[in-house]
């Protein structure tokens, strides 16, 4: 199946044929009919499956048939990050230079965000605190919005911005066509599709906690105080080329540190989190894509928005939080066809994390014990008793808490 096949106007067929996109992916393929449709679709599909592009391509041809003015298409995003990446694949993937775009993301000067919204815009890309900023002054007006996109809604529901989509709901018109792109579909994600769309047509096309096939994943067991020196050895030895690495920290002090102990090690090294500006943040992350550092360690806000074709290796220097974070910090590498790889530093404090983790892949990591770094083998974890939604795990180091009573 071609481009043509699926509805598309012979002049966005070009703009695909231009960027060397021969075939569509299976999001893609789902979901471009739909949305020429004019319908109402939930899509389920990680990061770097393409759906920037299943969103893009059909709304910039239902907006290219007729003239209006005014924002006709506002796209929600969880993260700067992603919303600067969105605002570039519109740019080449624009046929009609009349219908500009616009982003609207904090960190970066408000000032030029209103002038460039005076000057006229069909699309506006915002993250939620931003765009509520710009309303608030009277800056932008969202009545003749035709499409909303809520891409990545699982993380910016996780992130806490649920009142901040309401609002914005509230903003915009009944009448309208609402997108909704999610890795995961949650409780949470199914409340406000229900909420916010109108019979709207499911397209799932990623199982939930699947990581890319291409991806070789391990996990290295160690004391945690050696994490620091593992990382630098991994970093440092000859016999595997760490070409382009992202390192994924759980804190900003984190990122911070390590870097820095990084750079002292002579390593070209940049970081990305949210004590950064957004200049600082866009800066590093050129740097990395140009080659100028070989290695950026990042909160996870880069989980999510980072579009590098060629990362080598992610190391989760520490393990994430939740289960479904290590899907998309993994998700950085192993993508557009390339082999990647995935290691994760596991402490012995760690343990029921990986094994959480574990548990949504529904397949075992690699577990691998480095001489001299003081690793132990994992304690066995008998499988999880089922309680409905819920799941409890066993084990032999865990015990139960009871709170102290009141004096």
């Amino acid at each position: 199946m071609n481009f043509s096949q699926l509805g598309l106007a012979p002049a966005q067929v070009r703009v695909c044929e231009s960027l060397g996109f021969k075939e569509p992916t299976p999001i893609q393929r789902q979901a471009i009919p739909v949305v020429l449709s004019g319908r109402d679709l939930i899509g389920c599909a990680e990061t770097g499956t393409g759906k920037t592009a299943a969103f893009l391509l059909p709304t910039i041809q239902r907006i290219s048939e007729r003239r209006l003015p005014g924002i006709r298409v506002l796209v929600l995003a969880p993260t700067r990050e992603l919303a600067l990446q969105i605002h570039k694949n519109y740019a080449e993937l624009n046929s009609v230079k009349a219908n500009r775009s616009v982003i609207a993301i904090g960190g970066a000067n408000i000032r030029t965000q209103i002038a460039e919204l005076r000057r006229g815009a069909s699309v506006l890309i915002a993250t939620p605190g931003r765009l509520l900023d710009l309303t608030e002054r009277g800056n932008v007006n969202l009545s003749q919005v035709e499409v909303l996109v809520l891409d990545e809604a699982d993380r910016m529901l996780d992130m806490g911005f649920l009142p901040a989509i309401r609002r914005v709901l509230a903003m915009v018109p009944t009448t309208r066509q609402t997108l909704l792109f999610s890795a995961t579909m949650s409780a949470s994600i199914e409340q406000l599709a229900r909420s916010t769309m109108k019979s709207p047509t499911l397209v799932e096309v990623s199982k939930r906690g699947r990581t890319p096939a291409k991806v070789e994943q391990t996990a290295y067991q160690v004391a945690a105080e050696s994490k620091t020196a593992l990382l630098v050895n991994l970093l440092e030895k000859e016999r595997e080329p760490f070409e382009r690495v992202l390192v994924f920290t759980r804190t900003r002090r984190g990122a911070e540190r390590l870097s820095h102990i990084l750079k002292a090690r002579d390593h070209s090294v940049n970081r990305i989190h949210a004590d950064r500006t957004q200049p600082q943040r866009e800066a590093a992350l050129r740097d990395f894509r140009n080659g100028g550092a070989r290695v950026l360690v990042a909160t996870d806000i880069a989980a999510r928005g980072l579009d590098v074709d060629s990362v080598s290796h992610v190391i989760n220097y520490d393990v994430p939080a939740a289960p479904e974070d290590y899907v998309h910090r993994v998700g950085r590498t192993g993508r557009a066809g390339n082999q990647g790889k995935a290691i994760t530093i596991v402490t012995p404090v760690d343990e029921l994390s990986m094994r959480a983790i574990e548990r949504l892949m529904g397949q075992p990591v690699k577990r691998i014990v480095p001489e001299g770094f003081g690793g132990t083998r994992p304690v066995a974890v008998a499988a999880p008793k089922s309680f409905g939604r819920f799941a409890v795990a066993r084990s032999s180091s865990v015990r139960s808490f009871r709170p102290r009573r009141a004096r």
